[in-house]
């Protein structure tokens, strides 16, 4: 049993305007709950460079690249050459965030769909993990993946698992992860609880997507990557099991998944 465990925050958004002029206090704070990586996303392409810089600047920071599905209306569509010419960087370890949100951008379903495919087309082709969005769109979601996995397989994590038990169902079949955010660490989360309870351990990584969605006892607050740590606690109580050793499981998982995110 590890002694001192560590974890991974595979989702979060350190070049937001939130954290600006604190990365290094973000980092030191991360490092000393126990979270040992990040994985900062691009949710717009030409915010590459900035995502790129921060990981470049900071050992423990990686990244990745997509087009937001809430922001696949308001964009140029990406392309595949695009984004294998980002995922060549050393420290580019995913294609996300992408997929599929009809609650607050239904108006574009179609060019949602049309950029996933693109993106999923990009995870084929690099070998990097696809990791996807998906808000109030759990059928098209499901019949999309399952449909392009048969054309082509991919790897996968359902980013900031909130959906309901068949769209988790769907995904597990197909040998994707669930990530575990904030919300199931809120009270009234115990059906989502349930569904990831449900899932095999071997499946399952944690994440912030800070500034976003913080785990109580910050909820309302700021989240950070530190309080990935309280997240997986939650987890732990899950899943049964000692913190350490869930803790060592989410690590192997994201070892298997985000095969780039080494550090020296």
């Amino acid at each position: 049993m590890p002694e001192n465990p560590t974890i991974t925050d595979s989702h979060c958004h350190l070049d937001f305007p939130d954290f600006e002029g604190e990365l290094d206090q973000i980092v030191a704070r991360a490092e000393a709950a126990g979270v040992r990586r990040m994985v900062t996303i691009a949710t717009r392409l030409e915010n590459v460079p900035a995502v790129r810089a921060i990981a470049e600047a900071h050992a423990p920071i990686f990244f990745a690249a997509a087009t937001h599905p809430m922001n696949a209306g308001k964009e140029p569509m990406a392309n595949v050459a695009q984004i294998e010419a980002i995922a060549a960087h050393p420290k580019c370890v995913g294609v996300g965030e992408t997929g599929l949100d009809y609650h607050y951008t239904a108006d574009t379903k179609p060019v949602q769909t049309e950029s996933l495919l693109v993106h999923i087309e990009a995870a084929r082709a690099t070998g990097l993990p696809l990791i996807i969005h998906s808000r109030d769109a759990d059928d098209d979601m499901a019949r999309i993946l399952a449909r392009e996995h048969r054309a082509g397989a991919f790897t996968c994590v359902m980013h900031c698992f909130s959906s309901g038990r068949a769209l988790a169902e769907a995904a597990l079949e197909l040998g994707f992860y669930l990530s575990m955010s904030g919300i199931a660490a809120f009270p009234r989360s115990s059906e989502l609880r349930e569904i990831f309870a449900a899932a095999p351990v071997d499946r399952i990584l944690v994440e912030t997507d800070a500034p976003y969605l913080a785990p109580p006892p910050h909820r309302g607050k700021r989240n950070e990557p530190a309080f990935a740590a309280l997240t997986a606690r939650v987890g732990a109580e899950v899943f049964g099991m000692d913190y350490p050793d869930f803790a060592a499981q989410l690590e192997a998982n994201f070892d298997r998944l985000f095969t780039k995110a080494r550090l020296a």
